[in-house]
């Protein structure tokens, strides 16, 4: 479910990495492995909390929590590039995991509500829906949704950036390998806990929105 080519549209967006690349920060293998932690990290502390938070809230049946916790998410975005991004994949993965898991009443009602603008509807909540659907626990969710952060600008990287296949590989490898301490932390979180200090990455993705960069979405 974390794949670049699951039809949810993760191939389409760089985390700001299309301006960093333009600007000539994020130029090599060295400097793209620390972009992409930074990205990682943010990710693990923000959007993987979310997500463990709404597995919770759909093992429980509780779709008023998780309504709750995709507009705290949506509060938490300094951009318009990251709140279009997350609004946009969840939709989609919120459609596809309807029919994935056709008995879950849980999704159904807040795909309801994502059509009705009740709620946001963003990426991480619905792969919190879907997990606990899949009956899935914390652990796996967290890993696959640090892969899929990863992987996002790591795909985006080969085509802006000057690295190769096997420079995106090493990183991926040592990247993942990370995860498991960032869950140690990011499951014992909570709203209040929840933190993504990397200023530069909102700056870049400001940039992007009205830069001339036309490759990835904004």
């Amino acid at each position: 479910m974390t794949d670049s080519t699951f039809p949810v549209g993760t191939f389409s967006f760089s985390n700001g990495l299309e301006t960093a690349s333009h600007l000539g920060i994020v130029h090599n293998a060295d400097t793209l492995e620390q972009y992409t932690r930074s990205v990682a990290r943010q990710g693990a502390f923000s959007d993987g909390v979310a997500a463990l938070l709404a597995l919770r809230a759909a093992n429980e049946g509780d779709v008023e929590k998780i309504e709750k916790i995709d507009h705290e998410l949506m509060l938490f975005k300094m951009n318009d590039e990251a709140r279009m991004m997350l609004q946009r994949m969840g939709k989609k993965l919120a459609e596809l995991a309807v029919k994935l898991f056709p008995d879950s009443t849980v999704i159904a009602r807040w795909l309801e509500s994502i059509r009705a603008d009740k709620t946001p509807g963003t990426y991480p909540v619905a792969q919190g829906l879907a997990f606990a659907a899949a009956g899935l626990g914390e652990e796996e969710l967290f890993a696959s949704h640090q892969y899929g952060v990863i992987n996002m600008v790591l795909s985006a990287a080969l085509r802006c950036v000057r690295v190769s296949h096997y420079d995106t590989q090493i990183i991926l490898q040592k990247l993942c390998g990370e995860s498991e301490a960032l869950f140690g932390e990011a499951r014992e979180m909570t709203f209040e806990d929840m933190n993504s200090f990397v200023p530069e990455m909102d700056i870049f993705a400001s940039l992007h929105e009205k830069g001339n960069m036309r490759m990835f979405m904004n």
